[in-house]
């Protein structure tokens, strides 16, 4: 770990000026282990936790505001996460541990790096981490790797539970910056690798995201599956956000997510435009599957991936359903 500055954040003006090869610092479950593994290398380390931007609230058009420092604990078990977000309180428990969970924030999970080995392991070539170097996981190890937006350049999947069961929920992110404050949509918040796999989000040098805002809930069912080597602490292999209302036996609204096989959180256009109006049944479930996945590109390990997420969408489209 190379040495740093260490900076306590007295207000969000005084976070946001230091520019380039800073990083905030909240429940650090992330960074710091990026640091101690040489993989991030800033300069300036800025402690955020006193900052006023810890609250869940209701929103004026009756949605909910997740502050930025929101521990994900506390938003999982949140009365109203739980009655009217069920798919986000179940993609949160669903991740890491209890005591993760009591530390990592809705600001830092947005923007948690993947855990693939050659991102993790300086002694590779990774262009995520050094642009231009190679993708040594393209032929090599990647199993747990992308099949959905990936290039010739990237194939690091997302690891986030919390921002798969977002981007189905169409959240919206509130960002501060010297140059002023901005809403980004989540769908227009990551980026696909391309050519340049180490931009990852829309973040300038000096932003910082201050809360999230969900839309006021769909009247309908939502749930998030995840599907993975083992039952705890284990990131998903392939997982499903399903947001769901139904009109009698037709499907009024849908919104499908995918994590755990995209290089981001993945909504998926595709199954929404093939599930809107169509009857909710098992024709339709594998219709919409398959359109979720007809872009994927699996790597020499991970090409059942696509399979398990065809099973993931119809199993969470269908638990949906009948529950409703």
């Amino acid at each position: 770990m190379d040495a740093f500055q260490f900076i306590r954040a007295e207000s969000l003006n005084s976070a946001t000026k230091y520019g380039v090869g800073a990083k905030f610092v909240a429940g650090g479950t992330n960074l710091i282990d990026m640091m101690k593994l040489d993989v991030e290398r800033p300069k300036v380390v800025i402690d955020i936790n006193g900052l006023p931007i810890d609250k869940i609230t209701v929103a004026s058009n009756g949605g909910l505001v997740l502050g930025a420092l929101a521990r994900n604990a506390d938003v999982a078990h949140h009365p109203a996460v739980q009655r009217d977000y069920a798919v986000l309180s179940q993609a949160l428990l669903s991740g890491a541990s209890p005591q993760l969970r009591n530390m990592a924030t809705t600001g830092g999970n947005l923007l948690q790096r993947t855990r693939c080995p050659y991102f993790r392991d300086t002694a590779h070539a990774c262009n995520k981490r050094e642009s231009g170097t190679g993708c040594s996981a393209i032929g090599g190890h990647n199993r747990m790797l992308a099949v959905l937006g990936t290039s010739e350049h990237c194939i690091a999947t997302n690891p986030s539970d919390q921002n798969v069961a977002l981007t189905a929920l169409e959240a919206t992110i509130q960002i501060q910056g010297a140059g002023g404050n901005r809403t980004v949509p989540i769908h227009s918040f990551y980026s696909v690798p391309g050519v340049t796999p180490h931009i990852e989000t829309v973040l300038q040098p000096g932003e910082l995201i201050t809360s999230v805002t969900l839309p006021p809930p769909v009247a309908g069912k939502s749930i998030y599956l995840k599907l993975r080597d083992r039952a705890a602490y284990e990131f998903a292999l392939a997982s499903a956000a399903v947001v769901i209302k139904l009109n009698g036996k037709r499907i009024d609204y849908a919104r499908v997510a995918l994590g755990g096989v995209g290089t981001k959180p993945w909504r998926s256009l595709e199954a929404e435009a093939v599930l809107h109006g169509a009857p909710a049944d098992p024709v339709t479930f594998r219709r919409a599957a398959e359109a979720a996945l007809k872009d994927a590109h699996p790597q020499s390990e991970n090409g059942y991936k696509v399979e398990l997420a065809h099973r993931c969408i119809i199993r969470a489209l269908t638990t949906a359903t009948q529950s409703v």
